[in-house]
């Protein structure tokens, strides 16, 4: 029978033994496992750039920064030196020019002396001459209907038709009215004849080639000379920020009419 001692002895020993290889073995997969991580980080950018350019974050940099670059280089390249987008910007500022080159001419348009006197403001039609008295009824009869094609009769031809703008009119001056009418079919611009027409009066230039009757009588009056009622009346047919644009011109630009003492549809037109 073999001593205590020495059974403890060698069984401390088989112990030892086996925690140094086990240590060994685990230092040995450690090793093998982390290079096998490192070989796949080598390995993983290759394969996994081309099939997922859209949702890998590591992708992003190289499939999502070229594509905005085409499409955000035209504004960015035309914001310094504006050579692409020029020959764009240019017919536009000629475009916003025309309607303003004519605007000094014709009854139509806003001639106002600021140091003058004032014309009388009327609101009793009863004051006006038949044929105007007519023509405007006219008018207002055919706007109430919502039908632009109403206003046809009333338009007439050639030297008799009414001033529907302050450039040429190419074509049927009823599809021009309903270019011009937010709605395309030409109640918007009813309303606000109907509107207009509804409005105080003056008559301008009598005795003259330019006698006339102009609804509403803002055209005759100068802004800064309206008074609150005045300004009530004027927000009917405009809003406030239309007043604040009409300020830098001093006067009423907005759509205005005129009719002729003899009962002839003169104007329909807005701008200054």
């Amino acid at each position: 029978m073999r001593p205590k001692t020495e059974i403890t002895a060698r069984g401390a020993l088989r112990i030892a033994a086996l925690g140094l290889a086990a240590s060994f073995a685990f230092s040995l997969t450690a090793t093998s496992a982390l290079a096998l991580s490192e070989i796949k980080r080598e390995e993983i950018p290759a394969p996994v750039t081309p099939p997922n350019p859209a949702t890998d974050e590591g992708t992003g940099p190289e499939n999502s920064v070229p594509m905005p670059d085409p499409i955000q280089a035209p504004p960015a390249a035309s914001a310094p030196g504006g050579s692409e987008e020029a020959p764009e910007d240019q017919p536009a500022e000629p475009q916003d020019a025309e309607p303003d080159a004519p605007d000094a001419t014709g009854p139509a348009a806003p001639h106002l002396d600021p140091d003058g006197p004032l014309p009388e403001i009327v609101y009793d039609l009863s004051r006006l001459p038949e044929p105007v008295a007519r023509m405007r009824n006219l008018l207002v009869e055919a706007a109430k209907t919502g039908d632009i094609e109403k206003l046809r009769p009333l338009i007439g031809q050639g030297e008799s038709m009414p001033q529907l703008s302050f450039g040429e009119i190419d074509g049927d001056p009823i599809a021009f009215i309903k270019g011009l009418s937010g709605d395309g079919e030409g109640q918007e611009l009813l309303a606000i004849m109907e509107e207009v027409l509804n409005a105080g009066y003056v008559h301008l230039g009598e005795g003259t080639d330019e006698d006339l009757y102009v609804w509403p009588y803002f055209f005759g009056i100068p802004l800064e000379k309206l008074d609150a009622r005045q300004k009530v009346e004027l927000f009917k047919i405009v809003t406030a920020g239309d007043y604040e644009d009409m300020k830098q011109y001093g006067t009423y630009v907005f759509y205005r009419l005129g009719i002729t003492p003899d009962g002839r549809w003169a104007f329909f037109v807005a701008g200054d």
